[in-house]
C-alpha cells in the first residue's frame, strides 16, 4: 500500500468547550484542547492561526473549529488541523471571532496606513542555550512583556544556533544588540534598558556581555 493510499484526508467541523492551550518550549502556541461529547481532543492550529490567536481566551468558551482531518490507516491515528476557529454562534455576543482570517475594511486608498511591524526579540533555541537556562529566559521575557503591556508591540522568536554556544543563553534585542550568558533574573533590567516606560529610569543590566551585531547568521 503506497503512502497516498495509507492516508485519508477529509474536512471536519468540530464543536466543544475550550479547556487549554498546548504550548511548545514553554511559550510557542501549537494547538488547543477541546472538551467534546466524545471526550477531550487535541487540535493542531495552522501556522497563520498561531500568530493571530488571542491567548486571553477564557476557559470554557464554546468553539467551532473547521479544518482538515488526516487518518493514517497504517498507524490507525487521526490528526486534526484547524484552519479556522470561531466562537459558537450562541456566544458570539460575548466572545468575538477568535482567530478567523478577516477581510480588511473598505477605506479610501489615500488614507491607508502601513501596518506597524512588531519588534522582535530573538532567543537561541538550540540545546546548549536551553541547558544553560534558555527556557527560563524565554518565560521571563514573556512575563516582562505582559507586565509592561507590550504583547502587541513586541514578539519573541526562537532561532537556530547563534554560533556562541559556550556563551548561552544568547538573546538579540530589536535594535540588534546581542547579549550572552543572560539569566532569567536579569531580564527585568534588560527590559528596562530597551523598553523603559515614561517615568521609569532605565537601569543598566548587570554582568551582560554586550556585542552589537547587524546581520546575525544562524545555522
Amino acid at each position: 500500500m503506497g503512502a497516498c493510499q495509507s492516508l485519508e484526508v477529509s474536512e471536519f467541523c468540530l464543536e466543544g468547550r475550550f479547556t487549554d492551550f498546548v504550548m511548545k518550549d514553554g511559550y510557542k502556541l501549537k494547538g488547543l484542547l477541546l472538551s467534546t461529547h466524545e471526550g477531550e481532543c487535541y487540535v493542531k492550529l495552522a501556522k497563520h492561526l498561531r500568530a493571530a490567536f488571542d491567548l486571553r481566551l477564557p476557559r470554557g468558551t464554546w468553539l467551532q473549529v473547521f479544518g482538515y482531518k488526516k487518518y493514517d490507516i497504517k498507524k490507525d491515528k487521526v490528526t486534526l488541523k484547524a484552519e479556522r476557529v470561531m466562537a459558537a454562534r450562541s456566544e458570539m455576543a460575548r466572545v468575538q471571532a477568535v482567530a478567523a482570517p478577516q477581510e480588511p475594511p473598505s477605506i479610501d486608498s489615500g488614507k491607508v496606513r502601513p501596518a506597524k511591524t512588531k519588534a522582535t526579540i530573538l532567543v537561541c533555541q538550540k540545546s546548549d542555550c536551553m541547558k544553560r537556562g534558555g527556557r527560563g529566559v524565554c518565560q521571563a521575557l514573556e512575563a516582562a512583556l505582559s507586565d509592561r503591556g507590550l504583547e502587541d508591540q513586541v514578539t519573541i522568536k526562537g532561532t537556530g544556533c547563534m554560533k556562541n554556544c559556550k556563551g548561552g543563553p544568547n538573546v538579540v534585542m530589536p535594535d540588534k544588540t546581542r547579549y550572552s550568558q543572560i539569566q532569567a533574573s536579569q531580564v527585568p533590567a534588560l527590559m528596562n534598558k530597551h523598553f523603559a516606560d515614561k517615568g521609569l529610569e532605565p537601569q543598566p543590566p548587570e554582568s551582560f556581555k554586550e556585542v552589537p551585531i547587524i546581520n546575525p547568521k544562524f545555522c
